[in-house]
C-alpha cells in the first residue's frame, strides 16, 4: 500500500528554508549518504511528487541557471505535479503537471501514478499541511539540522499530531520518522 510521505530537513527551529527561501544552509551540513533514513533508500520507493511553486523554482533557479532549457535535465523520473496560480516555465520533457485548488483530487492521480510506490510531498509547509488537513498525509521524514533562523519557510504552518517511529543521528542531523496521528471520526 502506498504511503504519502513528506520528506525534509529543517532548522532546529522548524524551517525548511531561510528569509530568502535558500536552502544554500544545507549543503554545508555533513551527513553519511547511506545512513540512516536516507535520501537515496528514500527516493528509491517513491513512484509520484507533488511540489509547490516556490520549490519547483528554487529547482529552475538552481539545476539550471545558465544553461538552455534545451539542456535541462530533470532530477526526478517519476511523474510530478507542482502546485500554482501562476505560470510557470515548462521543463522539456519532464512528467510534470500543473496543478491548483483542491489537493484530494490530485491526490487520487498521484495514488494510481505511483503504484505500489510511495507519494512525496516535496514542499513547501503550506502545500503538505493542505494535504494534512485533507487527511492525506501518512508520514513525515525529517532532518533536522544544528542550525537556527528565526525566521524564513516554516516546515509546517499547522498543528499536526504526531508519532514518533524513528531516531538517529546522521552526522550533523538528527533523523526522525514519524506517522501522522488520525483523529477518530
Amino acid at each position: 500500500m502506498s504511503l504519502t510521505q513528506y520528506y525534509t530537513a529543517t532548522t532546529l527551529d522548524g524551517f525548511i528554508a531561510d528569509p530568502d527561501n535558500s536552502l544554500d544552509w544545507l549543503f554545508t551540513r555533513n551527513q553519511e549518504r547511506g545512513g540512516p533514513l536516507n535520501y537515496a533508500d528514500f527516493i528509491a520507493g517513491v513512484g509520484a511528487l507533488a511540489m509547490g511553486s516556490t520549490t519547483y523554482a528554487w529547482i529552475l533557479d538552481h539545476e539550471f541557471k545558465g544553461k538552455d532549457p534545451s539542456e535541462w535535465k530533470w532530477p526526478y523520473d517519476v511523474p510530478c505535479w507542482v502546485f500554482t496560480h501562476r505560470k510557470l516555465q515548462v521543463v522539456p520533457d519532464a512528467k510534470i503537471e500543473f496543478a491548483s485548488g483542491d489537493v484530494a483530487p490530485v491526490h487520487a492521480e498521484m495514488v494510481r501514478a505511483a503504484g505500489e510506490r510511495n507519494v512525496w510531498i516535496v514542499g513547501g509547509g503550506d502545500l503538505v499541511g493542505q494535504f494534512a488537513d485533507a487527511g492525506l498525509l501518512d508520514e513525515v521524514i525529517v532532518y533536522i539540522a544544528p542550525v537556527t533562523f528565526g525566521a524564513g519557510a516554516p516546515l509546517l504552518p499547522r498543528r499536526l499530531e504526531l508519532r514518533l517511529e524513528k531516531l538517529a543521528r546522521n552526522v550533523d542531523f538528527a533523523a526522525a520518522r514519524y506517522s501522522v496521528v488520525r483523529e477518530p471520526r
